[in-house]
C-alpha cells in the first residue's frame, strides 16, 4: 500500500514538474536570448545557452527608445488606473450591494452586459470620444477608458453582500452617514476583494497593448507593450533587443510578485469563495 502511494506521489510530482518546465522555459529562453548576439539568436538549429554573454542588447534598447520616459508612462498609467478604478468600482459595488434605489437591478444587469461583449467593439467609439476631446497622443488618453470596470464592480459587490447587515444598522444608529460607513467600516472588511482587484487591474494596465497602440503614436507617449512592438522590423528583427526590452518590462511585475506573493495568493484564493 505504501509503495503504491509513493508511486502515485512520484507521478503527481513528475506531472507538476513538467508543468513548471513548460511554463518557465519561455521565460528562461527570453532571458538567455537577451544576452545573445543577433546572429546567434537567429541560428538554425537554435541554441539555448549563449556562447558568450553580451549586454549589447540592453545598451542598444535604452538608446533606441526613450526607455526612461516609457517606463514612467507605464508606471503612471498603471498607478492612476488602479487607484481610480478601485475607488469607482468600490463605490458602485457598495451602492449596488447595500443601498436601495430605483432600477437598481436593471442598471446592474446593464453594467454586467458589458462583460458579454468583446472589448474590441468599444475601440472605435472610445477613439472617437478621445479624438473629439482633443486628447489623442496624450497621457489622459491612456487612462480615461479604463477608470471603471464592470468586472471590478461585480467582484466587490459580492464581497459587500457577504458582510452582515447588522454592521450597517449599528453604524447608522451611532449617527454615521453612508459615505463614512462605506469608507470607515465596509472598505477595511473587504480588503481581500480590494487586493484581488488591485492585482488584476495592475496586471491589465501594465500589459495593456491594443488601446495604447491605437491612441498614442509618439514614442515618448507610449507604454512598454506598444513601444516594444515598434522594434519588429519588416524584413529582419533584432531579437536580442526585443528580448532585452521584454525582460525589462516584465522585471517590475516579477519583483512585485515576490514582495507581495502572500497577499497575491490570499486575494485570488478568497475571491473564488465569496458570494
Amino acid at each position: 500500500m505504501r509503495s503504491k502511494i509513493k508511486w502515485q506521489n512520484l507521478i503527481v510530482h513528475l506531472v507538476l514538474l513538467s508543468g513548471v518546465v513548460a511554463v518557465a522555459f519561455p521565460f528562461v529562453w527570453m532571458i538567455l536570448t537577451s544576452f545573445k548576439t543577433t546572429g546567434e539568436a537567429m541560428r538554425i538549429p537554435p541554441t539555448i545557452w549563449p556562447e558568450k554573454f553580451v549586454t549589447d542588447a540592453y545598451k542598444t534598447i535604452v538608446t533606441a527608445l526613450p526607455f526612461g520616459q516609457i517606463y514612467l508612462n507605464t508606471i503612471g498609467s498603471t498607478v492612476v488606473t488602479t487607484v481610480i478604478q478601485v475607488l469607482f468600482c468600490s463605490m458602485a459595488a457598495y451602492a449596488f450591494a447595500r443601498i436601495d434605489f430605483p432600477f437598481k437591478n436593471a442598471i446592474f444587469v446593464l453594467i454586467l452586459s458589458v462583460l458579454m461583449v468583446p472589448g474590441q467593439i468599444f475601440l472605435i467609439p472610445q477613439y472617437q470620444i478621445i479624438q473629439k476631446m482633443g486628447l489623442l497622443d496624450s497621457f489622459p488618453a491612456l487612462v480615461l477608458p479604463n477608470l471603471f470596470s464592470a468586472f471590478g464592480t461585480f467582484l466587490l459587490r459580492q464581497f459587500f453582500m457577504s458582510l452582515p447587515k447588522e454592521l450597517e444598522e449599528a453604524a447608522i444608529m451611532d449617527g454615521c452617514g453612508r459615505f463614512r460607513i462605506y469608507w470607515k467600516i465596509m472598505m477595511p472588511l473587504v480588503k481581500p476583494g480590494i487586493v484581488t482587484l488591485v492585482i488584476f487591474t495592475v496586471k491589465f494596465a501594465w500589459n495593456d497593448f491594443m488601446w495604447p497602440l491605437i491612441v498614442n503614436t509618439s514614442p515618448s507617449k507610449m507604454i512598454l507593450g506598444p513601444a516594444l512592438s515598434t522594434l519588429q522590423g519588416q524584413y529582419t528583427t533584432e531579437y536580442p533587443m526585443q528580448m532585452a526590452g521584454a525582460v525589462l518590462a516584465v522585471l517590475p511585475l516579477v519583483v512585485l510578485f515576490f514582495i507581495f506573493q502572500k497577499q497575491f495568493i490570499e486575494g485570488v484564493a478568497q475571491s473564488g469563495i465569496k458570494g
